[in-house]
Parts: C-alpha cells; sequence; structure tokens
C-alpha cells in the first residue's frame, strides 16, 4: 500500500488537506501516522487535520481545516461565508466558522462562532466545503457588519438570483429574536423592500441612493428610460428625479474606461441635456461611505433650481 500517494490524492481533492477519518478511511495506523509527522512530512493544522509538508496552502484550504478541527456540524460562516458566495462583507483574512461547541484551543487566524440555531436548511456546501446559506450569510453578517455592507449584500443575492426577499424572510423569521445581534438591523433592511422589489443594477447605485436618502432627498426612480418628443430612446440613467427632468449616473470605472466609453457617455448626456435634462455624474468617492457632500449639495442645487423655474413657468 503505498499511503503517501494516497494521502496526497485526497488531498488534492480537498484543497491540499486531508484529516483523521481520511487516514481511517485508508486504514493508516497510528503508528504509520506519527512516523510521518514525527519525520516533518505532514504538518498538523489543528486535531486531527493535516497537510502535506511543501504542498502550497490556500485560504480554502485553511478554512476547510477549520471546518473539520470544529467537528461534523461545523460550517464556514459570516465573512468567510460571504467570500465562498462572493457577497459584499467578504474577507480571507481568517477562517471564520460556526459549530455547536468549540473545545479546542484558539488558533491564530480562525474565528469561531457558537451556535447551536443552525440547521441543515441553513448549510450548503460551495467549492467542497462546508457553509451557511446565502440568506443565513447575510443574516450572519448583519451581527458582525455595518448597515451599508449588508444592505449592498441583500441586493447582490438578489441582483444574483442566489436568494429571494421571501426566502431571506423566512430566515429572518425562523432565527432572528429579539436580542439577537443583527436581528434589527437585518429587519429594518428587508422592510425597505418587498416580494415585488427590484434590485440595484450595481453596489454604488444602491449606495448612492442610499447617500441621498441619508440626507433627506427623496428617493428617486432607478433605470427610468429617457426619450425624446418623437418616442426615440435617449438614454437609461441610473436615477432620476422624473418630475424635475433630473438624473443622476454613477460614473464607474469599470464600465467607462477607454475613449471610446467616453465619447459613447458624452454624447449620451448631451443628448440629456439637449431635450431640457440636468445630469449629474456622481463619483467612486461621492458615493463612499461618509462622503459625497458635495455631490449631495449638487444635487439639492439643481433641484431648488428647477422647482423655481417650475413655479415660474406655473
Amino acid at each position: 500500500m503505498d499511503v503517501d500517494r494516497m494521502v496526497a490524492a485526497v488531498a488534492e481533492a480537498h484543497h491540499g488537506i486531508f484529516a483523521a477519518h481520511h487516514l481511517r478511511d485508508l486504514a493508516v495506523t497510528r503508528d504509520e501516522r506519527a512516523w510521518r509527522l514525527g519525520e516533518g512530512r505532514w504538518i498538523e493544522l489543528h486535531l486531527g487535520v493535516y497537510r502535506i509538508a511543501g504542498a502550497p496552502g490556500s485560504w480554502r484550504g485553511a478554512l476547510l481545516a477549520a471546518c473539520w478541527a470544529g467537528g461534523t456540524r461545523a460550517v464556514a460562516s459570516h465573512r468567510s461565508a460571504a467570500a465562498l458566495h462572493d457577497l459584499p462583507g467578504r474577507a480571507t483574512a481568517a477562517a471564520e466558522i460556526t459549530c455547536p461547541r468549540w473545545r479546542r484551543t484558539q488558533h491564530q487566524g480562525l474565528v469561531v462562532h457558537e451556535s447551536c440555531a443552525l440547521g441543515e436548511r441553513d448549510t450548503t456546501v460551495v467549492d467542497g466545503i462546508p457553509v451557511t446559506t446565502v440568506e443565513r450569510t447575510i443574516f450572519d453578517l448583519a451581527a458582525v457588519c455595518g448597515r451599508l455592507t449588508v444592505d449592498l449584500a441583500i441586493d447582490n443575492a438578489l441582483r444574483r438570483n442566489l436568494a429571494t426577499f421571501d426566502s431571506m424572510v423566512a430566515v429572518l423569521r425562523r432565527v432572528g429574536k429579539q436580542g439577537r445581534k443583527g436581528t434589527k438591523m437585518l429587519r429594518g433592511l428587508l422592510e425597505l423592500r418587498d416580494a415585488q422589489y427590484e434590485p440595484t443594477q450595481s453596489e454604488r447605485e444602491l449606495m448612492l441612493m442610499r447617500l441621498l436618502g441619508a440626507q433627506g432627498l427623496p428617493e428617486p426612480e432607478r433605470q427610468f428610460s429617457i426619450h425624446d418628443d418623437q418616442g426615440n430612446f435617449i438614454a437609461r440613467p441610473d436615477l432620476v428625479y422624473r418630475e424635475l427632468k433630473i438624473a443622476m449616473e454613477y460614473d464607474s470605472v469599470e464600465h467607462h474606461v477607454g475613449r471610446a466609453a467616453q465619447v459613447r457617455d458624452n454624447r449620451r448626456r448631451n443628448a440629456m441635456e439637449g431635450i431640457g435634462w440636468a445630469v449629474l455624474v456622481a463619483t467612486a468617492e461621492d458615493v463612499r461611505y461618509g462622503t459625497g457632500m458635495q455631490f449631495v449639495r449638487e444635487v439639492r442645487r439643481t433641484r431648488r433650481n428647477r422647482e423655481a423655474a417650475s413655479m415660474r413657468r406655473a
């Protein structure tokens, strides 16, 4: 029996790690295991979880190792789960897991949450790693992240069809309890939406909406199609105040780089202005949390001017 070759095959299929239960399945004796550990061929990451010496480490491998160390019911959760689901709030600096009970010593780079309120319907598997579902991940993020991050995570999940409004409400009703951290925040964010809610097209669009709302400005319409008097399509800006003919766009570096994109954007914005729309452009700095007052002042000024002009015409 070629122990090393068989164990290497197991490790290759599990992000470079293997565990005591694999060794039992392969009939590897305690003496064989102890010899390889003593010779430095295998490295013990946690009690009963190993990596072959010289094999490159990875964040996913460290996360799976943490789950195995936490027992059969341990899963990746919170910011680690957000990273696996590619949600806002994601973090890979540490392995973050949830398990019913943690009796092992603490390890650097490992964050452990203990919870008995985690059933099979709250878990799934991503890339071979047990992890909380998207809905449960968002609920958990509300306990460790800021309001804006969770707000963005909700829209991200809806936009990508990873979850529905109803499925998130169901988890909140089942798991959220008075006094449980994050419950109040998530309930408030879901109350801003309903089953017919259409998510924003991007995270920056939602951030721009929240910036305006936080400063007491009316909620604008999203993705409104502008046409000229002949019915020809002109543009579909991110946000508008339709009655005042004010269009607001986020100038995304991702979608607005290069001369061709610049020419296209300028033509579209000139066309909107040509039929009487005011066009305001926000940048990343404008929508970053805690900033953006210059853009807000410009929106207020434009609204005042447009309202005054409307009154004069009346």
